[in-house]
């Protein structure tokens, strides 16, 4: 990475601090909009508690103080990048998320891929096609996939490749009994992972493909394309050469854009696979009124998610030279 490069990804941290701040503080107030807390929980799973045992509760998890107390107690232990502690799982927030952000990281990724990658292999295909039956049909694929709520596309898949025909596991990431090391163990990961990332796939892919195939046609109607034709490039050099690399930037936005909607969209994946990530984790704490584990995958959310946006920024300027990085 350049000087102007590593300058340009220092400014941008230092400006997301003031925003992961801001997010700190909307999911603080929104979490404590619902009601119910640890104490209410934990008191009904007892069958019943006295007063005095839930004040004492309250008072253990610092649940009896006036909210803006909490609050800025809260905001001291994230800048010393301390995240609290679970009553639920009885260890720190900072080491249960570490635990579960591997499997999320990997399910992300992989899903970024694919749907990035074949998003715009099918768009570049079905604009080169326009109105023809290569187009036809993956404009009608992208648009089932993109109305088939994720649900219900995870637990199909289920029924077909795990139920009936026995090809892939129906949940979890790996077979914990059989304690495989290796590339063995690395294939039994892969074969756990084809279907969750199956099912949240097929929504992003058919989002980027359409997309894809409008920026296409966009950029063929564009001044520099007759230019290109008028020196004699053919169309598949002007392709290859110009166009595509200027129609992924809409793509490489919206990517950057998703990946919030994409940790918000693993909750239901990993909870209808048993995925051992952040998203089934969030689920179960919610439930549980878990509020510093909550506030603390949020926060790792908000972060990744800041991340990701200045990866994409770089990007840009790779795929594009007129674009600067100040």
């Amino acid at each position: 990475m350049s000087a102007k490069g590593l300058r340009y990804v220092v400014r941008r941290l230092a400006l997301a601090v003031p925003t992961i701040l801001t997010i700190v503080v909307l999911n603080f107030a929104l979490v404590h909009l619902a009601p119910g807390d640890a104490a209410d929980v934990l008191a009904g799973e007892a069958g019943s508690a006295t007063p005095e045992y839930m004040a004492q509760l309250r008072q253990k998890f610092g649940l009896d103080q006036p909210l803006h107390v909490q609050l800025a107690v809260y905001l001291e232990r994230v800048l010393a990048f301390d995240l609290g502690y679970s009553f639920r799982h009885s260890m720190s927030v900072s080491a249960l998320i570490a635990t579960r952000l591997g499997p999320t990281l990997l399910l992300m990724l992989t899903v970024l891929l694919l749907s990035v990658g074949l998003g715009v292999l099918l768009g570049a295909i079905a604009a080169r096609n326009l109105n023809r039956w290569r187009d036809n049909v993956i404009s009608v694929l992208a648009v089932l996939a993109y109305a088939t709520p994720v649900f219900w596309a995870g637990l199909m898949l289920i029924v077909v490749f795990s139920v009936k025909l026995g090809w892939f596991p129906v949940s979890g990431m790996e077979e914990v009994a059989a304690f495989k090391e290796g590339w063995p163990r690395v294939a039994d990961i892969a074969r756990h992972l084809v279907l969750p990332a199956i099912t949240l796939t097929l929504f992003y892919l058919a989002l980027y493909a359409r997309l894809m195939r409008a920026s296409v046609l966009d950029q063929f109607a564009m001044d520099y394309v007759i230019t290109a034709r008028a020196k004699g490039l053919t169309e598949r050099q002007i392709a290859r050469r110009h166009v595509l690399r200027n129609a992924v930037l809409p793509v490489l936005t919206m990517a950057g854009v998703q990946v919030g909607a994409l940790l918000g969209g693993s909750v239901v994946v990993e909870t209808v696979f048993a995925w051992p990530g952040l998203g089934f984790l969030a689920y179960e704490s919610l439930f549980a009124r878990d509020i510093n584990l909550l506030l603390g995958i949020f926060f790792i959310s908000g972060c990744l998610v800041v991340a990701v946006n200045v990866a994409v920024d770089l990007l840009y300027s790779l795929l594009d030279p007129r674009i600067e990085l100040r």
